[in-house]
């Protein structure tokens, strides 16, 4: 798919995030000389192509009080993870599960987490867990934050923003 310069701007802009503010898109549009439904369509335009695969949240947890944010990793058969995964990502204190491939050093291939106020309550909730998807004698790690890096959604177009703005006031007659 071709992305024209205000595709470009519009994902740029997106970049940082929606507004918070009752009608985010018409927001978003104001800083990009779009209306609210030109924005929308576009954005729709750009995930059904796959330019956007996702629209996520970043939840700043520890501002909220969640201090205890345990990382639960499993070493599950390969057969078996799909289900396991499936099974983890219905509870409702699961807030993210993937799989990754195992690695020579580090031999787990499926994760969750889960963020809580205190250890003893999510260290119960990993026990649950466990439990629930039929992991119990599977070898796992339960690997507890020290600390919190900058979280941000991914950056791909700004570059291209501000390189096709250097173009535009490099062109004669700007």
């Amino acid at each position: 798919m071709e992305l024209s310069p205000r595709d470009l701007e519009l994902l740029a802009l997106l970049e940082d995030g929606l507004p918070l503010v009752p009608r985010p898109y018409a927001a978003l549009g104001g800083r990009c000389g779009m209306d609210e439904a030109e924005v929308i369509a576009r954005l729709r335009r750009l995930l059904e192509a796959g330019v956007i695969r996702r629209f996520g949240l970043i939840l700043r947890h520890r501002r909220l009080g969640y201090r205890a944010n345990a990382m639960v990793v499993w070493d599950v058969p390969d057969v078996r993870v799909r289900e396991a995964a499936r099974i983890l990502c219905a509870l409702p204190f699961v807030t993210l599960c993937y799989r990754r491939r195992r690695h020579p050093a580090w031999p787990y291939n499926l994760y969750c987490m889960i963020h809580g106020r205190e250890r003893s309550p999510v260290l119960e909730q990993v026990d649950e867990a466990t439990r629930a998807a039929g992991l119990e004698g599977l070898p796992r790690q339960v690997l507890f934050s020290r600390r919190c890096f900058k979280q941000t959604g991914a950056r791909y177009f700004s570059t291209i923003r501000n390189s096709l703005r250097e173009a535009a006031d490099a062109a004669p007659g700007a």
